[in-house]
């Protein structure tokens, strides 16, 4: 594990704080939880991006083309 010394404004640090107590966690650990999620987001962007750019317009109209063609159910309809 690293140690990371991180200079933060006074009232962001009295947020996280506050926050921390109010979810029984260690500012350590709210901080270190904030940090993977934002990595996880950017990842499964990234993922994503990185997806549809191999995506085929002609792939994806041959899955639609196998939908049968029904009236939704009740409820459904707009």
């Amino acid at each position: 594990m690293s140690a990371l010394s991180l200079r933060l404004p006074d009232s962001i640090h009295r947020q996280i704080k506050a926050i921390a107590k109010r979810e029984g966690v260690s500012i350590n650990q709210f901080i270190s939880t904030a940090v993977s999620e934002k990595i996880s987001a950017i990842m499964t962007e990234e993922y994503l991006t990185t997806r549809a750019g191999r995506a085929k317009k002609s792939a994806f109209k041959s899955v639609l083309d196998k939908v049968p063609d029904r009236e939704p159910l009740p409820g459904d309809e707009t």
